[in-house]
């Protein structure tokens, strides 16, 4: 491994001719792994506590009573679809918290699909190594306390209330000097990392909301920073590219950090590989330093071998479903080897048992999560077409249903075409329906896509998701008991909480 260099950074300039010169070298080679093989430096070695469920209502009425007074200041504000690229307002709120983001190390995740479910794993890792966690994650499936979690459980409804009283006053200053008032999204952010700095927490695992760059998150200087991987969303924000994406991804790369890096498309490795050469930062790549050896369905998950940056782990239990967790599983595992410097400054691998420890605990709500039986009910949050791939796989591995039947329920924003499509397999039939918020596509245009992926007689139209649910489990028993019937409920994570609430969970 080479060594890494001084803290004051390569020239950026030589640094990105030494690259070019790099790849044209490599393409004559291979031209599909020379972006991969381009990087200047990269992780080379030879060789928690059980998470909480996704919290209910409070039962005390004045608890509850407070908690809805701040969701419904906090609905005053822009929401996560209206953006306005900058950092500047996070900033300041910030500067007159007095900076409580820097109070303690951090760990940053952006990617397309995966990353909450990756900082799940990486918040049981680190936990079950004894250290105090923060975790700031997005969306929420039911309760927007689920955003902040300490030790592995979201805050209670007294916390997050305190911590919103605790900042108001410098939030509504920072609206009196900005053009714009922060977001819904920027004063979650504030609360998180003043929560975390107040508890205090050992290290923040914090998933960035959309993007990098400009992200409401991205006031934090990582030492560890993690690209699940990127595909198409959001394009009418981050590019209509994976390229384009990258780049906006790429801004949570900070100067000397490690870079952990998912599996990803040619042109998106390429960007992050370059703005790791010009910020002197150190790389992983997954399938090179580090990946999934092998993998073995099992009851109620998988049993997996991994290799880490520090070597192999072996009979490593995951109790969720699909070798896309797997993969997370990598990735999460590097990401907290990374974290206390396996590869850089040692070669130790981590103590396999605490490993399988940590990750027999992990649970992420909502990802292919069993919520009934007889018939089966599987929710998952898939919402844009490489996740959907991902849970039609997963459905097949991890579960003998004869009969499907899908419930989706979609954001008007999302390319709804190619999620269906990736569904049209797997389904027997679907049942369209919308979710209660306003970015939810009418049922009936949604409706109207889903005939033309799966034809008329395939498809029923149930704009009220307690009908949807009803009506899917209907078609599910129709072949009886013993027959092999289910329900994937999926589309957005909107709708995969709301049907939760609906099912009794939560």
């Amino acid at each position: 491994m080479s060594e890494r260099p001084d803290s004051a950074g390569p020239d950026p300039d030589d640094t990105f001719d030494e690259f070019a010169e790099l790849v044209e070298e490599e393409t004559r080679r291979d031209p599909d792994l020379a972006v991969i093989e381009a990087g200047s430096r990269t992780l080379r070695t030879q060789g928690g506590p059980p998470q909480a469920d996704v919290p209910a209502r409070p039962a005390d009425p004045e608890v509850d009573k407070a908690l809805r007074e701040v969701e419904a200041e906090l609905a005053t504000r822009w929401g996560e679809t209206k953006l306005e690229p900058s950092v500047d307002r996070i900033a300041a709120l910030m500067d007159v918290l007095g900076e409580p983001q820097r109070s303690y190390p951090s760990i940053h995740i952006t990617g397309t699909n995966g990353k909450t479910s990756t900082a799940r794993m990486i918040e049981a890792l680190l936990g079950a190594f004894d250290l105090r966690t923060g975790r700031y994650t997005s969306p929420h499936v039911q309760s927007v306390t689920e955003r902040i979690s300490l030790d592995g459980a979201p805050v209670s409804a007294e916390r997050f209330i305190e911590t919103y009283q605790d900042v108001k006053p410098y939030v509504e200053m920072v609206d009196s000097a900005q053009e714009y008032r922060l977001s819904f999204f920027e004063v979650l952010t504030g609360m998180a990392y003043a929560a975390f700095a107040d508890a205090p927490v050992d290290v923040a695992v914090v998933e960035v909301g959309m993007g990098g760059t400009w992200d409401a998150t991205n006031v934090i200087d990582a030492g560890v920073a993690v690209v699940t991987p990127i595909d198409l969303d959001h394009t009418d924000r981050l590019g209509t590219t994976p390229a384009e994406i990258a780049t906006e991804k790429a801004g949570i790369v900070k100067q000397d950090a490690t870079v952990i890096m998912a599996q990803q498309p040619v042109d998106a490795a390429q960007v992050l590989l370059k703005k790791a050469v010009e910020v002197g930062a150190t790389v992983a790549r997954e399938g090179l330093e580090f990946g999934v050896l092998d993998r073995q369905v099992a009851v109620g998950g998988q049993l997996m071998t991994l290799r880490g940056l520090g070597g192999e782990y072996t009979e490593v239990y995951l109790p969720l479903h699909g070798a896309h967790q797997a993969h997370n599983a990598a990735v999460a595992l590097a990401a907290v080897e990374g974290f206390f410097g396996v590869g850089s400054r040692h070669a130790r691998p981590l103590d396999i048992d605490t490993v399988r420890k940590a990750f027999a605990s992990v649970a992420s709500p909502g990802r292919m999560e069993v919520v009934r039986r007889s018939p089966t009910v599987v929710l998952d949050a898939a919402h844009n077409p490489a996740g959907a791939r991902a849970a039609a796989d997963t459905i097949g591995e991890a579960f003998q249903f004869s009969n499907l039947i899908g419930v989706v329920g979609a954001s008007a924003d999302k390319n709804v075409r190619e999620l269906l499509e990736a569904f049209e397999p797997v389904f027997a039939e679907v049942v369209v329906t919308q979710n209660s918020s306003h970015r939810a596509m009418d049922a009936d245009a949604l409706a109207a896509i889903a005939v033309e992926v799966f034809g008329e007689e395939r498809v029923q139209v149930e704009p009220r998701l307690p009908d949807a649910l009803e009506a899917a489990i209907t078609l599910a028993e129709e072949e009886g008991e013993f027959a092999g019937g289910g329900v994937l409920v999926t589309g957005s994570v909107i709708t995969v909480g709301e049907a939760r609430l609906l099912l009794g969970k939560g």
